[in-house]
């Protein structure tokens, strides 16, 4: 099964997804976490422009979808926690994937400034970095999602969230 959290920096996929992870890990000892930003920094992809770019994330998107389907075809459980904008990944993973559990982490774009735990929408707003999704790169949300979590509210309780999650997905909780 690929449990697969999309959404904007800031919406909360990784708080999510650890505890998703974390749960479904204790039933299932053969899970994995697979986060976006530690793939980057795992090959070596995290620096300058060219990586972050459309082209840069089409490639870092590839990198994760390859990943998760590798583990998929061995019987390993994924969390996967990525911003994925590209919807043919997330249709590619529907038609080739074991189970795919797609959710999507929403929260209105003033809450993620807010949060904005990188300083990205500060920084790009002000003209001293590029290519921020949700800012100059569009983001379209998830056309058809397994589930849509609104996080919009701060201090939601993730281990709720988390078993709405698997409880859906049908991996229990």
């Amino acid at each position: 099964m690929v449990i697969w959290l999309v959404g904007l920096s800031g919406a909360g996929k990784t708080s999510i997804g650890r505890e998703v992870y974390r749960r479904l890990k204790a039933g299932a000892p053969d899970t994995v976490l697979v986060d976006g930003d530690e793939i980057r920094t795992l090959f070596r992809d995290n620096r300058g422009d060219r990586a972050y770019s459309v082209e840069g994330r089409r490639r870092n998107s590839d990198r994760i979808r390859d990943l998760c389907a590798w583990l998929d075809r061995q019987e390993i459980n994924v969390v996967c926690c990525t911003l994925s904008f590209f919807e043919e990944t997330r249709q590619w993973n529907r038609d080739h994937l074991s189970r795919y559990f797609e959710v999507y982490v929403s929260a209105p774009m003033e809450v993620l400034e807010r949060r904005d735990p990188k300083h990205l929408y500060r920084r790009a707003r002000e003209g001293r970095i590029r290519n921020v999704v949700g800012v100059d790169i569009p983001f379209t949300p998830p056309a058809s999602p397994d589930l849509v979590v609104d996080n919009g509210e701060d201090g939601r309780d993730l281990g709720a969230i988390a078993e709405e999650i698997l409880r859906r997905a049908g991996a229990g909780g």
